[in-house]
């Protein structure tokens, strides 16, 4: 096994979704075929936009692209893939992450490797640009953001875990991915519209895996919705949902009147991100449609009783 560098661009003529497939011709075969079960680090070209490393993921497996001769798909491990916490800038300190990119006294190169679209990572390589993406004390750094409560000291440092130990522990990742979608909708529930914090200051708003986990959804933004508590148990329990043209769909016979027009946007339509590559997936939400809503049986209380 080996870890790699992907290069992925969202005008690319490859289909690729990161949290899903890459797509990749074959003179690319063997590096990522040597990949399979070990993890990989995605990249933003700089033609292709800013961010430099964006994600990590886990190839599953490789196959040929159907229909389409001399192209191969790695299919990512469901649950693997994790966007950084912030983007990765390409060089530190002025010197690439990869020492494959810079010549003897450190300086990038240009050309060559540079563009390829898969590269071989070292395994240090690999987990500084982790730990710069996603820090170690991230849950930390979460607890302490909207804390009024001011610290005479430093915390003291936190336990370093091994990176892969981090990036397959479910609270490590829940956190991390509240932390993006959250801020990709800006804070503000994506049905009702408002954005709402308590008194500390802290948004009282929570992010919903539109595909949970369990079903083989991924921790990607696309995957995810900001929501209102209530509108979370709701969209959970199959009362509301969404079409792919970001309408927001209610279950008539569960929900009444009344507390639709109270707790949903006047146009009915979606409160999306700003950044397009941050909406809902498509094939998340007809999942949803399909596998949720309207089909679990409501017990107990309602919310909004």
């Amino acid at each position: 096994m080996t870890k790699l560098v992907l290069l992925h661009r969202a005008d690319s003529i490859y289909e690729d979704e990161p949290d899903r497939i890459y797509d990749f011709p074959v003179q690319y075969l063997r590096a990522v075929s040597e990949a399979v079960g070990d993890w990989v680090i995605y990249y933003e070209p700089v033609k292709a936009g800013p961010r430099g490393y964006f994600a990590v993921a886990k190839i599953a497996q490789v196959i040929p692209k159907p229909g389409a001769e001399g192209r191969y798909l790695a299919l990512i491990e469901p649950g693997s893939y994790l966007p950084f916490d912030r983007d990765v800038p390409r060089l530190h300190e002025g010197r690439p992450w990869e020492a494959s990119l810079a010549d003897s006294e450190g300086r990038p190169l240009t050309g060559g490797l540079a563009q390829s679209a898969v590269r071989r990572l070292t395994e240090a390589e690999f987990a500084a640009i982790v730990r710069e993406g996603l820090p170690v004390d991230l849950p930390e750094i979460e607890a302490r953001r909207y804390d009024p409560t001011p610290h005479a000291a430093e915390p003291p440092p936190p336990f370093e875990r091994p990176v892969i130990e981090r990036l397959i522990s479910r609270p490590y990742r829940d956190v991390a991915f509240r932390r993006k979608v959250r801020e990709a909708y800006d804070y503000r529930c994506a049905m009702s519209g408002l954005r709402l914090r308590n008194g500390g200051g802290r948004p009282e708003v929570n992010a919903a895996h539109i595909r949970p986990v369990a079903h083989q959804g991924s921790d990607a933004v696309r995957n995810g919705l900001a929501l209102s508590g209530t509108l979370h148990w709701m969209f959970d329990r199959g009362l509301v949902s969404v079409a792919d043209d970001g309408t927001i769909l209610v279950s008539r016979n569960k929900v009444p009147r009344e507390v639709e027009d109270r707790l949903l946007v006047a146009d009915r339509r979606l409160c999306l991100p700003k950044d397009a590559r941050d909406h809902p997936h498509p094939a998340n939400l007809r999942w949803h449609r399909e596998n949720v809503f309207g089909q679990v049986p409501l017990e107990g209380g309602q919310p909004w009783g």
